[in-house]
Parts: C-alpha cells; structure tokens; sequence
C-alpha cells in the first residue's frame, strides 16, 4: 500500500491545483484515491498505468503537432519570402514601365551621308542678270551624295537634314564696280531668302565667298548654287597651283546630314 503522502497517480498538489478548484478539493482527490487503493489497490495501478500511457499518447501527439506546426511555420516563412520576391519584380518590372512611357521615343538611326565636290574650270555667266548655274567636275569624296548627268546637281539619296557649306573664288576683269549674287534652288525651284550679295570694285579684284545653308531633303531631291552677274567680266576664277599654294578650284562645295532628318 502507498502511504498517505504519496501523490495519486503520481500527481503532485500543484498539477492536481490545475484542474481542481481549492485545497479542499485535493484534500478530497487525495482521500478518494487513499480509500480506492486500500480497498482496490489493483484498480490505483490500473488508474496510475492508464494515466501514464495517456500522458505518453499527449505528449506524442503534441510532438506531433508541434512538428506540423514547425513544417507549416517554414512553409509560410518560405511563401512570405517567394511573396516578396514575387512584389519586387513587380515593382521592377512596373519602374521599367514608367520609364519606358515617359522616354522620348528612339531616335531614328540615320546613315552618315556626305560628298565633297569641287571644279577646277573658270566659270562665266552667258547673259548679265541672268541665272546661272554653277558646275562641278571633280568628286572628291562620295557617300550617298553625289553630282548628276547634270553637273549642277547635287543629289542626296536618304531623308535627312543637309549642311551645304560652299566657298567661291571671284575675280573681276572691268574697271568698273559689278555685282554679283548667289542663292540656291531645290529640284528646279528657287529657294526663298537664299541669296547674297557682293560687289567687286574694278580690275583684278578678286573676292572670296563662302556660304553655308540647311536644307530639310528627301531621298533623290537635288540642290543647285545659281548666280548671275551685272557684266560678263565678272567669273568664278579657277588657276593651278603656284608655288607655294596649291591649285584654286572656282568652287568648292561640302555637303553631310550630320543632323537627324525627317522622321
């Protein structure tokens, strides 16, 4: 027989104080149990075995549970984390977004065009106050650019935008003042506010003219420099070299789009 300070079924007061009220219900617990095993010690054991294997069979499910709680515990952790990962990229992708439709759009890729031309021959007016155009015979560079059957003609083969700069060497052969003008046409057609003026003060008296203009062309479009004169004696000059300069063409003419042109 247990003696009256051993616990029943093992339990100490403060795991008995868990589930009854006050002192005096343990008091009662205790003395139930103390008459149960004087009378039935078979049955205490039987209590005491049944308790144990239902505290074994908590405490395995609980183990149980806790391994399930852990598992869906790092499932979450790891769907938080995919989650955010997820929200990121969004957040990227959307600041590509707004990047994209608040850019300017690309900017057209244009091929390098340019020539480089110019005429070693003396070039005359056939009537005063007459227009004109001025040739060229000799290429010097060519790419996209180039001088027609038409030797006047300076002809583009890709949209764009068009510095035409161009340097002329003048002379004079009367005494006289005469004036001279150059301007420029497109496809046939004078260009409005293209012309200049120079007068030339009497005999020999040779001038330098440079010019440069843009022009906003299209594929196979053509420009011509045209001039007239005030007195057949007045002429684009053009000499061989002399030591220590070299030859002087009567014209010199640049052309590139080095600027973006018509989209």
């Amino acid at each position: 027989m247990a003696g009256r300070n051993t616990p029943p079924l093992g339990l100490t007061r403060d795991q008995l104080a868990a589930f009854l009220k006050d002192h005096e219900q343990i008091k009662a617990f205790e003395n139930l149990f103390q008459i149960v095993e004087e009378i039935a010690p078979d049955l205490v054991q039987q209590a005491i075995l049944a308790a144990a294997s239902a505290q074994a069979g908590t405490a395995q499910a609980l183990g149980a549970l806790t391994e399930i709680a852990q598992g869906l515990a790092i499932q979450a952790s790891v769907a938080e984390t995919k989650a955010q990962q997820a929200l990121d990229a969004l957040a990227a992708v959307r600041q590509q977004v707004d990047y994209l439709a608040s850019a300017p759009p690309p900017r057209e890729f244009k091929r390098a065009r340019y020539g480089s031309f110019y005429s070693t021959a003396t070039q005359t007016a056939t009537a005063i106050n007459t227009a004109t155009a001025i040739t060229f015979n000799t290429t010097d560079l060519s790419v996209g650019v180039r001088i027609g059957t038409t030797t006047s003609q300076v002809i583009v083969d890709t949209d764009g935008i068009y510095n035409f700069q161009t340097s002329i060497q003048l002379d004079s052969t009367v005494a006289t003042a005469q004036e001279f003008y150059l301007w420029f046409r497109l496809n046939g057609v004078d260009v409005t506010n293209s012309a200049s003026q120079v007068r030339i003060q009497g005999n020999n008296a040779e001038v330098f003219v440079a010019l440069n203009f843009f022009f906003n062309l299209k594929a196979n479009d053509y420009v011509e420099l045209m001039f007239s004169v005030s007195d057949l004696g007045v002429q684009l000059l053009a000499s061989g070299p002399v030591a220590p300069h070299p030859g002087i063409p009567s014209i010199i003419l640049t052309v590139s789009n080095n600027i973006q042109g018509v989209q």
